[in-house]
């Protein structure tokens, strides 16, 4: 079946029905997905009312590295949506475990917000502002001149480069912002070095996933608003890619896109109604 058909069957109620079914485990995107900046979308609640009422499970994740899980928990919170610890995982936990298993005891030069130094100090990551065995860059809202200059020194030194995820730009009321991939692209272009991503869409974010939940790789999806990281993630790896058109992806990127959805739905709202159904 050629991409385009496959494209043109993801739309089908059938693949709807057919992906919700075997899904046990929903991995839910949050800005553009759950909610836009700082405003609940419709149906979000209700989707995991649904959800939890037919025996399946979610967690939230996040390629989103500006943020520590307990600030996105809090923010949740005041949306109405009580998680646990346990369900909230970001591109920022997954670079930790990276470093846990690849670099050990190292130094590390981190690029980050406060929240991101924060929850990397208290995970036992050694951080340094002298010459470092790795930097590593996250989606950095306090960015300055003195860090891209330091982090560029230091990746010519040889250090290597390393990237919470691949994110062009983030979603926000009023449009877009810069985000870690544009931040990376900068350092690309002074260095001549290409980074070592581990958010969405890689293996690790899967891997981590499936650590911390025990769910079967086939019976989990990942929901989200960008064809290129939240779909990607699940397709590239053995598990469900669903899209939904309540943030950045719309219906027209799916004709040109390399990477096909599962399913395609308006957002969580149309795939609560979908599961009170069953």
């Amino acid at each position: 079946m050629d991409e385009k058909k496959q494209y043109q069957m993801s739309l089908t109620e059938e693949a709807k029905q057919k992906v919700l079914r075997e899904t046990e485990l929903f991995v839910l995107d949050m800005d553009g997905t759950f909610y836009l900046d700082t405003d609940i979308l419709d149906g979000s609640l209700e989707f995991l009312r649904q959800v939890e009422r037919l025996g399946k499970r979610f967690v939230f994740f996040t390629n989103n590295s500006s943020k520590s899980p307990k600030t996105y928990m809090d923010k949740l919170a005041k949306m109405d949506c009580v998680i646990t610890r346990q369900q909230i995982i970001t591109s920022g936990d997954v670079m930790i475990e990276y470093l846990k298993q690849y670099y050990p005891d190292r130094r590390i030069y981190l690029v980050g917000t406060p929240d991101l130094e924060e929850n990397f100090r208290e995970n036992g990551i050694s951080l340094t502002k002298d010459m470092p065995d790795a930097v590593v860059i996250g989606f950095d809202l306090t960015l300055t001149y003195e860090k891209l200059e330091r982090a560029c020194t230091y990746i010519r030194n040889g250090a290597v480069f390393l990237a919470t995820h691949l994110d062009i730009n983030c979603p926000t009321r009023d449009g877009f912002i810069p985000d870690c991939g544009a931040m990376c692209a900068a350092i690309s272009l002074s260095t001549g070095k290409q980074p070592k991503y581990v958010g969405k869409p890689f293996r690790e974010t899967v891997d981590m996933v499936l650590s911390l939940t025990g769910a079967v790789r086939e019976k989990v999806s990942f929901v989200g608003d960008r064809i290129y990281t939240d779909v990607k993630t699940g397709v590239d790896n053995g598990a469900h890619g669903i899209l939904v058109l309540s943030g950045e992806t719309k219906m027209a990127d799916l004709e040109i896109s390399e990477t096909v959805p599962d399913a395609v739905f308006t957002g969580l709202n149309e795939m609560g109604q979908m599961l009170a159904k069953m």
